[in-house]
């Protein structure tokens, strides 16, 4: 986290742990605020992996599950990056900054990816670095989310998935009423202070509680190699091309998309208990093996904690989940977003 920047929300009343915002002071409050109004998040607890140089889009399109070529400096795309095995070392929100592809994912991740990456650039022209802090970024979201942008940045993209460039640094769509904004160190105060006019300043795990309420998954270690992405839905949001050239675990990927059907799928859910990322799930029809995993959690407004789930669809469809034990706090299922493939 940029110093000065982490002074600067320490006035705000935010209370800091690493790089992590874990509230201003009302953390019940916060929550509240997310179900009905406008937040402000500041996203410090993620990182930024920037590629650069004349080869950077052929490497990259040799690496990850999207179609690279396609991104271009107005739009931004849902990323992954797999083992030989078709499994999710990380995943990313991914958009171009002038000469930069930026890969923003969970800090916790970020080293052990970007060495694995750095180890295949070999003598292509590409250079890789950790960008985290070369810019302030936030997350707002809600009702008056799209004024609010408008005023603190100047403009806005018209559609979901855009990106635009304005004075104080770059302004991306990931939802219709979902802004990410990555803002130059010196402009990032005054936004943020617009931006605090209409929108209530939350940390890291109502931002979360949001985003896995949007049914977007999110890759930490406890949850490294995993999952093949449409484990995850990956390709239900567009994170993965199944027209582009081979990368690697591609085949695997492949193989997954067209012969068989997925036997296990992410669900949303809440359950009255503590979760994190990686506790096992368990369902009687599975005479106590784990039937699938937490992805992610967070807490919700009403009580007790939402998660994102990876289990047997069989089981999902036919059982009750149970959280770290068979006999564990049940899990209620709750809709997705967004419908999933046939």
């Amino acid at each position: 986290m940029i110093e000065s920047w982490k002074t600067f929300l320490q006035t705000q009343g935010a209370l800091i742990d690493d790089r992590s915002v874990q509230h201003f002071g009302d953390p019940a409050g916060e929550r509240a605020a997310a179900v009905d109004g406008t937040i402000v998040a500041d996203l410090s607890q993620l990182g930024v992996i920037a590629f650069r140089g004349d080869e950077t889009a052929t490497f990259l399109q040799g690496q990850l599950t999207n179609d690279v070529r396609s991104l271009h400096v107005d739009n931004v795309q849902w990323n992954g990056y797999c083992n030989p095995k078709g499994r999710l070392l990380g995943n990313f929100l991914m958009w171009r900054n002038t000469e930069d592809y930026c890969l923003q994912l969970a800090g916790d991740i970020l080293p052990s990816v970007q060495k694995r990456l750095s180890m295949f650039i070999m003598r292509a022209k590409v250079q890789v670095r950790d960008a985290s802090d070369d810019s302030v970024r936030l997350v707002v979201a809600g009702k008056q989310a799209a004024a609010a942008v408008s005023a603190a940045m100047g403009a806005i993209p018209e559609t979901v998935m855009r990106s635009v460039a304005v004075e104080a640094g770059q302004v991306i769509r990931v939802g219709d009423d979902k802004f990410v904004l990555s803002i130059t160190p010196e402009h990032a105060a005054a936004v943020w202070q617009i931006l605090r006019a209409s929108a209530t300043p939350v940390g890291a795990p109502v931002w979360d509680w949001l985003r896995l309420n949007a049914g977007i998954p999110m890759i930490v270690t406890a949850t490294q190699e995993q999952f093949v992405p449409q484990m995850v839905n990956y390709e239900a949001i567009g994170g993965v091309s199944f027209q582009k050239g081979c990368y690697p675990g591609q085949e695997i990927v492949a193989r997954s998309q067209y012969l068989g059907k997925l036997k296990r799928r992410m669900f949303l859910a809440q359950v009255n208990a503590e979760a994190a990322p990686g506790d096992a799930l368990y369902s009687a029809d599975m005479e106590g093996q784990a039937t699938g995993t937490v992805v992610n959690a967070a807490p919700a407004p009403g009580g007790g904690f939402d998660v994102l789930v990876v289990a047997q669809v069989e089981s999902a469809n036919t059982q009750t989940l149970h959280l770290k034990t068979a006999d564990g706090a049940a899990l209620t299922l709750k809709p997705l977003p967004y419908a999933l493939p046939e």
